[in-house]
């Protein structure tokens, strides 16, 4: 069972099942799968609330498991002698549990929740003031904001959308392809990209092999041992203005001869 894979000690190793041994009150040991089983409901329980507040995206099964492993955790750390109830503070871990891995996908900040809140209970108050819907500029007046700082509470505020690449387009006649089939992979390159950005490698190549000799040094010095312009111009004993010239029109002549050859 799923359960017992997440059970990886033997009940008489667990942290729990000695408290329960050590409690004076307590007759006999306690089962850690038992005590799971019987505390299903509040994983349950549990899912069942937060889903009503959470985007359609987030998974009840996906808040199931979360909730489960909170419950193991509480089998394992519970200890009857702090005179808790373990359904009180087993329910307290699963919903711990399955919260703590919502903020962990959250993708909006503590603080553009905060101003959501903000925004939202300065809108209702204004429009049970006046009885009727309400403008930026009063809703900006009401919490002190500039056009500039309303607009970016606004922004931060917007919800992240997701939407399941792989689901096929509903169609009159049929389904359609999905996302994962029409969107472009912009990393990918056809075989035609490929040989032409050989073959405009190879051209380059030759036009710098037929540069004059200084200009190739210059490249070299520079692109090849990393070498500064100033460096350059020393070996050479001239200025730094005079090599970033004679590099620039030559970067230039390059890139002319690859133009024309890209119109060809």
């Amino acid at each position: 069972m799923y359960i017992e894979s997440l059970i990886s000690t033997s009940e008489s190793n667990s942290p729990f099942v000695d408290s329960w041994q050590d409690d004076a009150d307590s007759a006999a040991p306690v089962n850690e799968q038992e005590l799971i089983e019987n505390h299903l409901h509040l994983v349950r329980s549990a899912v069942a609330r937060i889903k009503r507040t959470v985007p359609a995206h987030i998974d009840a099964d996906d808040l199931y498991s979360i909730g489960l492993a909170g419950l193991v955790s509480a089998v394992r750390k519970f200890n009857p002698i702090q005179g808790r109830t373990f359904a009180g503070y087993a329910a307290m871990r699963v919903r711990g549990a399955m919260l703590d891995e919502l903020r962990r996908l959250d993708t909006c900040s503590r603080r553009a929740r905060a101003r959501s809140r903000q925004l939202k209970a300065a809108t209702n108050e204004l429009e049970q003031k006046f009885g009727r819907e309400v403008t930026d500029a009063e809703v900006c007046s009401s919490l002190g904001l500039s056009r500039g700082e309303y607009k970016k509470w606004v922004n931060e505020a917007q919800p992240v959308g997701f939407v399941a690449i792989d689901r096929q387009s509903r169609f009159e006649d049929g389904d359609g392809p999905s996302l994962h089939d029409l969107i472009a992979d912009e990393n990918d390159q056809t075989g035609r990209d490929q040989i032409d950005k050989e073959e405009l490698a190879e051209l380059l190549a030759k036009q710098i092999e037929e540069l004059p000799s200084q200009k190739k040094q210059i490249l070299a010095m520079y692109y090849y041992e990393n070498m500064r312009i100033g460096e350059i111009a020393k070996v050479f004993g001239v200025t730094s203005s005079r090599i970033s010239q004679v590099h620039s029109r030559t970067l230039n002549e390059l890139r002319d001869c690859l133009s024309v050859a890209r119109e060809q």
